[in-house]
């Protein structure tokens, strides 16, 4: 591996830890991020801290990053790859309980062809983008695909997308170049996307609701107004009544007025001595001077008595 790439991975490893992104120990991280291989590549695997690299191979089984690879920490380096570094690859923890990761399948070819692919489960939805790649010439010649040994489509360039991968696009798939060969076959997998859990919906009205609906608010609308209508008359009849009232109790009224008139005149003998009503019409039309009493008495209120009042004038 040449030495920026190496310090590029290592890099990356220490900026996860340092900023507390934590890689799942599901995943195994493979640079350059591909499955198939030529013989004398190189490829750097990481697992996270206090987990450490294993695999199975023709070799043997569960062994460590020792021998076949420099171990650096939790990062394991292969700077020359062989046939027979075919094999399963994960990370297992290293505090000695059985945790571990899921397992990778990295293929190295002696061939001419290898076949590109995601290293990693792919998102159910995405597309996934499948290349041929022939050891020499190194530009991209025209290849066709196969899935589970089915012919599935040719690629002008070398290239196949996959749209909107399911989970039944799972299988094996490999490439052929005219040529130069086959490449090894590698497996697709699909993961399930993650169902965003959200508040159930309320489902619409239907349409005998709404028009109950409708119904129930008119008929209460209407029975407002009745209401309305006979809290404003009775409030009106209250008015008048207590108006009437007021009218009558508190108002002033001149009910009646009683004139007395009061004569003062010389007496003059009559032959008879008596009290002819004559005489009195005649003294009032006389020059002398009469006295009169007028009395008039006024109401108010029923608890009020005003005492009378008393005028005095003088007729002639």
């Amino acid at each position: 591996m040449r030495p920026t790439s190496l310090a590029a991975s290592l890099f990356l490893a220490s900026l996860l830890s340092s900023t507390g992104v934590k890689v799942s120990p599901a995943d195994l991280t493979v640079i350059p991020s591909k499955s198939q291989f030529f013989e004398y590549e190189s490829v750097t695997l990481i697992c996270e801290d206090g987990w450490t690299v294993r695999r199975n191979t023709s070799r043997g089984t569960r062994k460590r990053c020792e021998g076949w690879g420099k171990l650096n920490g939790s990062t394991c380096n292969m700077d020359y790859l062989f046939e027979h570094d075919t094999g399963l690859y994960w990370c297992e923890s290293m505090s000695g309980s059985s945790s571990s990761s899921s397992s990778i399948q990295l293929s190295v070819s002696g061939g001419s062809v290898i076949l590109q692919s995601p290293v990693l489960p792919v998102m159910e939805g995405d597309d996934v983008t499948l290349s041929c790649r022939a050891r020499n010439p190194t530009h991209n010649l025209p290849a066709a695909f196969y899935k589970d040994g089915s012919f599935i489509g040719d690629g002008p360039s070398g290239h196949m997308t996959l749209l909107h991968v399911s989970s039944s696009d799972e299988g094996l798939y490999k490439c052929n170049v005219k040529g130069h060969g086959e490449s090894p076959s590698s497996r697709i997998s699909v993961k399930e996307k993650p169902s965003t859990t959200s508040s159930p919906s309320t489902p619409p009205p239907s349409s005998s609701s709404s028009s109950s609906s409708q119904f129930l608010l008119s008929g209460l609308l209407c029975l407002a107004g009745v209401v309305l209508v006979l809290l404003v008359l009775l409030v009106k009849r209250h008015i008048n009544r207590k108006s009437k009232d007021n009218q009558e109790d508190g108002e002033e009224s001149l009910t009646y007025t009683d004139v007395q008139i009061f004569q003062r005149k010389q007496q003059k003998d009559k032959p008879n001595g008596g009290s002819d009503p004559s005489t009195v019409v005649s003294t009032v039309t006389t020059d002398e001077v009469s006295y009169g009493q007028i009395i008039i008495r006024e109401t108010r209120k029923r608890d009020y008595k005003p005492e009378p009042k008393v005028v005095y004038s003088t007729l002639r």
